[in-house]
């Protein structure tokens, strides 16, 4: 059974390990971000994209074209006018949905400036991102900003635009930056006054006279049309680019030992690429950080324990940051070192110290036991004294 000190040692080596490999950075997330309108592709020409059937009633009209895939069912046209190209069920349509399902993934991924939105009425909100669950519209939405401004409506299931609803877009904003997100369905009731490209999972409905300056855009399922005047928009900008910041992926740090050759690469996800720095403390005497590949190498030269926070940045807010403690050993011949300098020879002095303390401590306890094992020894025998008597 080890005795007390051995296990206070032991104890004390496994704390200064797991020191070493611990992060004590917060917990890490990231921001998704867009300098720009959202990028469409080949959706982009469309007035009206439905992937079961487009269904249209009166005269409907249609600035850019309209398509449909996988569906094969286009039905009210005519009456419906249609100023650009049909797309039946053609490679046209079907490239459209692919380049739609990857603009909805992006507009979903924006991390939101507001959350917890429902009905959007009588609000004058500035260029972000939007996001609630069920969005609704019941009256006027101001739209206040400049010609690159952008607004990302996020619903994570329906929205639903109603009779009186009016966006006004106002400063030189357009109508090609507003994009809605939807997770269901939408809906635009009688005589809306409708801004922006909805982007539905499932199916979306525009009902008697609405006006819509934008697009429908439906991923899985139909769109439904109504008298409707779908007004195209107009000399758009290109699109913007996404930017996630830094998440840093990799684990903690190893430990090292002084002499030895060391290497550990610090790794993320960002888009751009991240590149790192040490925000405080230092790194252990001897290694360096390379800024771009994030590999931390050299060979210590002075055993303890350092701590450091290392940085991920790209120039998209937040920076990722993680605390590392890495402890470097002290290399197994540092003892005979310390010896030399004090005048002995290293390795042999070493061993005449073992040999001496193994010989001392062997005497001591066979003095022990024959100090307790032995019996007492018999008194020694005197020798008989006889006195003379006086005659």
């Amino acid at each position: 059974m080890l005795q007390p000190p051995v296990r206070l040692a032991l104890s004390a080596l496994s704390i200064g390990v797991l020191a070493a490999l611990v992060l004590s950075g917060p917990a890490a997330y990231a921001d998704t971000t867009i300098d720009g309108p959202i990028d469409l592709g080949t959706a982009g020409t469309f007035s009206v994209l439905g992937a079961s059937t487009v269904t249209n009633t009166g005269p409907s009209t249609l600035d850019g074209d309209l398509g449909l895939s996988p569906g094969s069912a286009i039905d009210g046209f005519p009456p419906g006018l249609v100023d650009g190209t049909i797309h039946a069920t053609d490679a046209v349509a079907a490239q459209a949905q692919v380049d739609l399902d990857t603009a909805y993934g992006v507009a979903a991924s924006l991390t939101p400036t507001a959350t917890g939105l429902g009905d959007l009425a009588g609000q004058s909100l500035v260029p972000g991102v939007y996001s609630g669950g069920e969005l609704a519209l019941s009256g006027e939405l101001t739209l206040a900003g400049n010609s690159e401004s952008v607004w990302v409506f996020q619903a994570a299931s329906t929205l639903t635009v109603g009779s009186s609803a009016e966006i006004i877009v106002t400063g030189g904003a357009s109508a090609c930056n507003v994009f809605w997100q939807v997770g269901s369905s939408a809906t635009i009731e009688p005589g809306a006054q409708f801004v922006g490209t909805v982007m539905a999972s499932e199916s979306i409905t525009a009902q008697t006279a609405a006006t819509i300056t934008g697009r429908l855009l439906a991923l899985t399922s139909a769109v439904t049309l109504d008298t409707n005047t779908l007004i195209a928009p107009t000399g758009c900008a290109p699109a913007g680019t996404v930017r996630t910041s830094p998440t840093i992926t990799s684990a903690s740090p190893t430990g090292g030992t002084t002499g030895l050759e060391y290497s550990y690469t610090v790794t993320s996800s960002a888009s751009p690429t991240a590149t790192y720095s040490i925000a405080s403390g230092a790194l252990p005497t001897g290694l360096t950080l390379d800024a771009v590949t994030g590999a931390i190498t050299g060979t210590p030269t002075t055993a303890g324990t350092f701590t450091f926070t290392l940085s991920a940045a790209n120039g998209t807010a937040p920076d990722a940051v993680a605390t590392y403690s890495l402890a470097i050993a002290a290399a197994s011949g540092a003892g005979d070192a310390q010896l030399a300098e004090s005048g002995a020879d290293g390795p042999n002095a070493l061993l005449s110290i073992v040999l001496i303390s193994v010989g001392s401590m062997m005497f001591l306890i066979g003095r022990h036991r024959t100090r307790r094992g032995a019996s007492p020894a018999p008194a020694p025998l005197r020798r008989a004294t006889h006195i003379g008597l006086p005659d």
